[in-house]
């Protein structure tokens, strides 16, 4: 059984004034650096993961059978190449953060998966990636 958050974008995006607050929570992320994890740290609990799921944008919170979160998304491309390209940009991400996703891709698509395995959990450095991942896109 997998457990779905989805963010209400419908009421986060409907005025301007909530586009421009998820914009600049983006931005906060995005100029964050991931720190890091040995384990040791605890994972976010549910209300932090709802706090900062608020600040990035379409991602999915799904908790697995092993009642460990984690952030998903699927990104849509025209052809393969441009999911290669853009999977490639996310390794490039990944490498400078320390902090690698697992990614599955192939013709037209993209699916993306965080979590913070040392703390079987989420943490902050997850938002961050995605941010910096969404940014991609969003240039």
């Amino acid at each position: 059984m997998v457990e779905r958050l989805v963010a209400n974008e419908k009421v986060e995006g409907s005025s301007p004034f909530a586009r421009s607050i998820k914009d600049e929570n983006m931005s906060e992320l995005i100029n964050k650096k991931c720190v890091p994890c040995e384990g040791g740290v605890i994972p976010f609990d549910i209300s932090k993961i709802h706090e900062y799921q608020k600040k990035v944008d379409g991602w999915e919170v799904i908790k697995n059978d092993k009642k460990i979160y984690f952030l998903q998304k699927i990104f849509k491309f025209k052809n393969f190449i441009e999911s290669q390209n853009f999977n490639n940009e996310v390794g490039k991400i990944a490498e400078r953060e320390g902090h690698h996703p697992d990614i599955t891709y192939g013709w037209g698509y993209s699916k993306i998966i965080i979590t913070t395995h040392a703390i079987e959990g989420l943490s902050e450095n997850d938002f961050i990636l995605a941010a910096k991942i969404d940014k991609i896109i969003n240039v």
